[in-house]
């Protein structure tokens, strides 16, 4: 009989890999639903994804085939629990100021009320950034006659620090219209990105909320993205420059900030001593999904930390996808430790 002694690394490894080769089932499959967004409200986990629908409109790069009408919001006791679908939370024709395209939203709770934001195109067909309102988690929520000013783009995402100051990071390129936005106006012409490979990159913007959870309280800034070097991140760096799906959490202290890099297909991470950065690029934290690019949400959830994020493994479409979890894993250095879908 032979003895076989390995490492506590090498036996973390085995382990990661062994959970990996598992791959989760969608959470939900009687509707398409993407880029989750998950709160732990009330000890309930509350997901806030989009809900796509087959709209019979031709893919295009500004993402015109993914024509989404509704919200609906999902809850769940715990991981791996039973998943309720709470019903239309918000829809299309409740908004007073939006043409069309509902895509991914998020949500955050102050003062006994909760608050979903959403970007839609207005009546202009451009992206603005709305809020609706409710006295419970899973709604139905009240839209705001008007967008919040000076909003533009797509993806907000919300993080209230320890301190109780609540930021909204937003902004997706090509068919999210970030590009457009360069110059501090809108510029149409600007379709895809600003194709300036040896400049830093098109960023996220970043900005305090007002105390009515409905305005912004400051100028928006950009989230900028440095190298180990602390070089900015260039247009050309496609691996690795901000795309959309902007996400923050935070961990022993250091803000982390993850994204997507859209035609690459990854999910990536940047670490910073402040909630506006700058961010220093740490690496990939989940290889390309089936599909186009994913987006996704990091929760703490009974002291364990989750990701949800989608694929398209009901449909195999990019424009049909559903919502999965699975936990994510920190080395001892709080680097995260990359997932393979």
């Amino acid at each position: 009989m032979f003895l076989f002694r390995y490492s506590a690394a090498a036996l973390l490894a085995f382990a990661s890999l062994a959970a990996q080769a598992q791959s989760p089932k969608p959470l939900i499959t009687h509707l398409y639903t993407a880029d989750p967004s998950a709160h732990v409200f009330n000890g309930k986990v509350y997901l806030y994804p989009s809900h796509d629908i087959e709209a019979h409109v031709p893919q295009d790069d500004e993402g015109g085939h993914f024509n989404m009408r509704d919200y609906h919001v999902f809850s769940m006791d715990r991981i791996g629990g039973k998943v309720t679908d709470h019903g239309v939370a918000l829809d299309l024709k409740d908004v007073p100021w939006a043409k069309r395209q509902l895509w991914a939203p998020d949500a955050a709770y102050k003062n006994g009320t909760y608050y979903l934001y959403f970007p839609a195109k207005d009546k202009d067909d451009v992206f603005r950034i709305g809020v609706a309102t409710s006295k419970s988690p899973a709604g139905p929520f009240k839209a705001d006659p008007k967008p919040i000013p000076g909003s533009y783009s797509i993806d907000p995402a919300v993080f209230t620090d320890t301190d109780g100051e609540t930021y909204l990071y937003f902004g997706g390129i090509w068919g999210g219209q970030l590009q457009r936005w360069h110059t501090g106006t809108y510029d149409a012409s600007l379709k895809t990105d600003l194709q300036k490979d040896k400049e830093p990159a098109l960023s996220a913007k970043v900005v305090k909320l007002g105390k009515d959870m409905r305005s912004f309280a400051e100028p928006v800034r950009d989230v900028q993205l440095l190298d180990k070097e602390g070089k900015p991140l260039l247009g050309g760096d496609h691996d690795r420059r901000f795309f959309e799906g902007a996400w923050t959490h935070k961990y022993k202290g250091k803000y982390y900030f993850s994204y997507s890099t859209g035609d690459t297909h990854l999910l990536a991470y940047a670490t910073s001593d402040s909630p506006y950065g700058p961010f220093t690029y740490q690496g990939v934290l989940m290889k390309p999904v089936s599909g186009w690019t994913t987006h996704h949400s990091i929760v703490e959830i009974g002291g364990k930390w989750y990701i949800f994020y989608h694929d398209v493994e009901l449909s195999g479409q990019t424009h049909l996808r559903n919502v999965k979890v699975r936990e994510l894993h920190r080395n001892a250095d709080g680097s995260i430790r990359e997932i393979i879908p």
